[in-house]
């Protein structure tokens, strides 16, 4: 199996108070998204494809090593996804979709979801269970009712598809369609998605406070 990764990390960096796109923030001395490029790679893919900011290409260019390849992102996470898709070379049999801004995602993740692609699963993603009470509540914010926890699992990434199926699913999805990830463009053809061991550490990060957190893991 060859596998091919592709990083969306063409998104701005407002929410985390950055003047620079997100994934050129530096954590530890290192821009976020050097911290996921090689985490894929240390997790075992063979190739890392990262959708950037047009602008930023030389940017990104300076800080990843030299084998990593540079796509022009889109607008949308939907549409980098899509830029890469039409890069990947042609050898490539699985593909893993990973966030730029999580980049303190261990390895061995890596390597679980790409452990479940060689044993036929056609969609897969790293999941963490439901700790807190989770409710739901009306317009006014009153609490209406709870959702049992048992069932809910918190999807992170990277999420590993056979090419084939995450390409099929991305040609199905009408332009201009926004899912909240790759798992769910799949699920939208009817492909069922296997669940594997995420990792706290693979947590987002969004804002200041996301940042802080990881500074501190880094610091350990």
């Amino acid at each position: 199996m060859s596998a091919v990764g592709i990083v969306a990390a063409a998104g701005s960096g407002l929410r985390l108070g950055a003047d620079r796109p997100k994934a050129l923030v530096p954590l530890a001395g290192r821009p976020l998204v050097a911290w996921s490029v090689q985490t894929l790679l240390d997790g075992g893919v063979d190739e890392v494809l990262v959708a950037v900011p047009t602008a930023d290409h030389d940017a990104f260019a300076a800080v990843l090593p030299g084998g990593v390849r540079l796509v022009e992102g889109g607008v949308t996470r939907t549409a980098s996804v899509r830029a890469a898709l039409a890069r990947v070379s042609g050898e490539a049999t699985a593909l893993l979709v990973h966030d730029a801004a999580r980049p303190l995602t261990p390895p061995a993740v890596v390597t679980r979801v790409l452990d479940a692609l060689r044993s036929g699963a056609p969609a897969v993603v790293p999941v963490l269970p439901v700790v807190d009470t989770t409710v739901v509540v009306d317009e006014a914010g009153t609490v209406t009712d709870a959702v049992p926890r048992a069932p809910l699992r918190r999807v992170q990434t990277p999420q590993g598809f056979a090419r084939r199926v995450l390409v099929e699913a991305y040609d199905a999805l009408p332009g201009g369609a926004e899912l909240t990830d790759d798992a769910a463009v799949v699920r939208a053809v009817g492909i069922p998605v296997r669940t594997v061991a995420g990792d706290e550490r693979a947590a987002k990060v969004t804002v200041p406070h996301d940042l802080a957190l990881a500074e501190l893991l880094v610091a350990r």
